[in-house]
């Protein structure tokens, strides 16, 4: 096999040499347009799940590493003239120019062709004349753009600028810190990558470097700016630059890694952002899954395929961890007003892969002071302490989130609706929260919807609230009103999602006559008449809602549903004082919410659901969540319960593990309104980590609750808490230890004798 690699960077470097290694008949070649010394950047950072893999594959290359590295276990973070150290990291760096020089010299070692300042040839050329080509041309892949229409990129821009800088001495832990001028905030990320020198990066938003005039000096000056802006952190010290200058991070994504006998490998496939340390770390795991891959498969085509299903969905994880993070620093003045620890937790856990749990075993001493600052009585998880809104006192911060049962008869709940409720209430939550209960009969989304539209319904719905005040005293339960608006009159959900029903539709009304799906049923575009009626029947259901014992009572504005569809711009199309601009579209669920506001009792609280995006070009930004968030809570909502999407059909969502929660933090800290977050957050860990970094108020789950009725209750038991944050009710106490299995720890043979 002739494999030519374009691009000399480490990620190519290191698949030449495994290449070469695992089959030393191959002909390797390598291509870089820079000299053997010229690279960008100055330390490179690597976890030891990288160097496990490197020692496993290359015992040579990883114990030249091992020689050159420098270990260390801290955090610093320096905000407002305090540090606050965090220890048990464990971090391994070495300099970018070594690193080089030791891929080099494996590379001759083995008998890779390298050859320096020359441009590639054309990757047609190559594809023709060699077996497989790898393309390892960086973040600005000639290669990539080449056949884009294959590989179909998408690069993204972002609104910080940062440059890539050093110091002559090495900092004591990797350092994080804050300064506050004039012009705005800026951020230091720091570590020591050699026993006398440091990688320094300066980080700021695009309007803070214009302000600051960056934009206008020369490099020169830029640096010994930087220097003076950070002399304290640098201890009076200069900084250098390398060939780095002023940019903006981009990501990469690509949907296709490879194209005959073509592959993308490293920053030419994807990017992660510096802050999470991972470019390096991806571009080398990826060398190793490639060589593993070719020498697994039996055919090249069938190698590529298995390199891109292995590499993607961890590429993908660390993406969205990256993107979590980088977004935290773009939004970082929003987090400068809380408090000293909590403000170090928050970054510390900012990309969701560190966690308070995690977090604990690193640095139990940290974690607890952190803890302590929030308020948590001692051997309290974050998650079981109180929270109170108006009037209601909420034990703990679980929620259980609103689900559509579709098992009602008539809108009339039953005995189904009973032992769900029920076996959620005494299975630990502060707050359980019923379906979308419907205010009309063609309000409904399925004929199997609970309505709150007759007294029958009332009552049946006094049943369940009465079972969860007697028999699980201090959980509360709250109820959701909506409308589905263009989306009723379907199946239920496991019948076929969002499809018509086959008979018995009944007629749809919306904010403006637009189907939710193609074929499907057009609404009527609701009159001024009718939106008076409609604003009188949200306003009978909560009266009925109030009279049947809820606790607590939520305004469904999300998801597509009637209110929703007001406030979208993909959805509301209307040419009168009610569509338009955001305010006008605004207009009528603020009078609905009015409505409810005012035969709802004033000590119980109100909450609204909102869709914080589209997930769809054109549709509502997170800039205009907080516009909405803004408005209800004006006119005297208690909190913001911030989920996404489900608003138009051809929407496009990023999932991913507590993937809206994004959104809830941002609405919390710009308008400093409680805020519900909601989403793919599956673990007590999880839990504690958002309510302690100060990102949510309360967690609603959804399907963790549908897995364990009693979820809260578990969580209590694995983390050994007892108190009043949790209840076990009197008949389940019995069970409140996990139950013993068989036995796996068995004797182990006192001798192996070998054959």
């Amino acid at each position: 096999m002739r494999v030519a690699i374009i691009g000399g960077g480490p990620g190519g470097l290191y698949a030449a040499a495994l290449l070469k290694r695992l089959d030393p008949a191959r002909d390797v070649t390598v291509w870089e347009r820079n000299a053997p010394g010229e690279t960008f950047g100055f330390g490179v950072v690597l976890s030891d799940e990288t160097l496990g893999g490197i020692e496993h594959a290359d015992p040579v290359v990883y114990e030249a590493l091992r020689q050159d590295f420098v270990r260390w276990d801290d955090i610093d973070i320096v905000h407002r003239g305090t540090r606050h150290r965090s220890g048990g990291h464990g971090f391994a760096a070495l300099g970018r120019h070594r690193l080089l020089a030791i891929l080099h010299e494996r590379c001759r070692s083995l008998g890779v062709r390298l050859v320096f300042r020359t441009e590639a040839p054309h990757p047609a050329t190559l594809c023709a004349e060699y077996d497989l080509v790898v393309a390892a041309d960086g973040v600005r892949s000639t290669t990539r753009e080449t056949y884009a229409s294959v590989f179909r990129p998408q690069v993204t821009g972002h609104r910080c600028r940062y440059i890539w800088l050093a110091a002559d001495f090495a900092f004591d832990a990797f350092r994080f810190e804050i300064a506050e001028t004039e012009h705005g905030v800026l951020q230091l990320h720091g570590y020591p990558y050699a026993a006398d020198a440091s990688t320094v990066i300066v980080e700021m938003r695009e309007e803070v470097w214009r302000k600051a005039g960056f934009g206008e000096l020369g490099e020169q000056e830029s640096v010994a700016r930087c220097a003076k802006i950070f002399k304290e952190a640098l201890r009076g010290r200069p900084l250098r630059s390398g060939t780095s200058a002023w940019t903006t991070f981009r990501t990469v994504t690509n949907e296709r890694w490879s194209h005959g006998n073509l592959v993308l490998l490293g920053d030419a496939a994807h990017t992660a952002h510096f802050s999470i340390g991972s470019g390096t770390k991806l571009a080398v795991e990826d060398a190793l899954a490639l060589a593993a891959c070719l020498a697994e498969q039996d055919s090249l085509d069938k190698a590529l395929a298995a390199y891109e299903e292995e590499r993607k969905p961890v590429v993908a994880s660390t993406q969205r961890a990256a993107r979590a993070s980088l977004e935290w620093f773009e939004n970082l003045p929003l987090y400068l007003g809380q408090p000293p620890r909590q403000f170090a937790f928050n970054l510390l856990t900012r990309s969701r892969r560190v966690t308070h749990g995690n977090l604990r075993l690193r640095d139990s001493r940290f974690t607890a002071s952190v803890e302590r600052e929030f308020g948590c009585p001692a051997g309290t998880p974050p998650m079981f302490t109180p929270f109170r809104l108006r009037g209601l006192t909420l034990r703990n911060r679980v929620v259980v989130s609103p689900m559509d049962m579709y098992s009602a008869a008539d809108g009339v709940p039953g005995d189904f609706h009973l032992v769900h409720l029920g076996a959620r209430a005494l299975g630990g939550a502060g707050l359980v929260m019923t379906e979308m209960v419907c205010v009309s009969a063609e309000g409904r989304i399925t004929p199997g919807c609970a309505g709150l539209y007759t007294g029958r319904q009332a009552e049946a719905w006094r049943r369940i609230t009465d079972f969860v005040h007697r028999r699980s005293p201090g959980t509360a339960i709250g109820v959701q009103l909506g409308h589905s608006g263009r989306k009723g009159s379907t199946k239920p959900m496991w019948e076929g999602m969002d499809e018509p029903l086959p008979t018995g539709n009944w007629s749809l009304v919306a904010a403006s006559p637009l189907p939710y799906k193609p074929g499907g049923q057009t609404p009527r575009e609701l009159s001024r008449a009718q939106l008076t009626d409609l604003r009188e029947q949200f306003a009978a259901a909560a009266w009925r809602a109030a009279r049947a014992g809820f606790d607590l009572l939520e305004l469904h504005c999300a998801h597509g549903y009637l209110l929703s569809g007001f406030l979208s711009p993909l959805t509301n199309r209307r040419t009168d004082a009610y569509g338009g601009s955001p305010e006008k579209r605004l207009r009528f669920p603020l009078e609905v919410f009015d409505a409810v506001r005012e035969v709802w009792p004033a000590e119980r609280p109100m909450t609204v659901r909102i869709s914080a995006t589209d997930w769809a070009e054109g549709g509502t930004t997170v800039e205009d969540a907080v516009g909405i968030a803004r408005a209800f809570a004006a006119h005297g909502a208690d909190a913001i319960d911030v989920s996404t999407g489900q608003v138009v059909a051809e929407e496009r969502p990023e999932f991913g593990r507590s993937y809206q929660t994004p959104f809830a933090d941002r609405i919390r800290h710009e308008v400093r309104v409680p805020v519900i977050a909601v989403g793919a957050i599956s673990s007590w860990d999880d839990v504690n980590s958002l309510v302690l970094a100060g990102r949510t108020d309360l967690c609603a789950l959804a399907r963790p609750h549908l897995f364990d009725p009693h979820w809260t209750l578990h969580a209590a038991a694995e983390q050994g808490y007892e108190g009043p944050g949790v209840v076990w009710p009197a008949p389940y106490r019995a069970g409140s230890r996990r139950p013993q299995t068989g036995r796996t720890d068995a004797p182990k043979p006192r001798l192996s004798l070998g054959g």
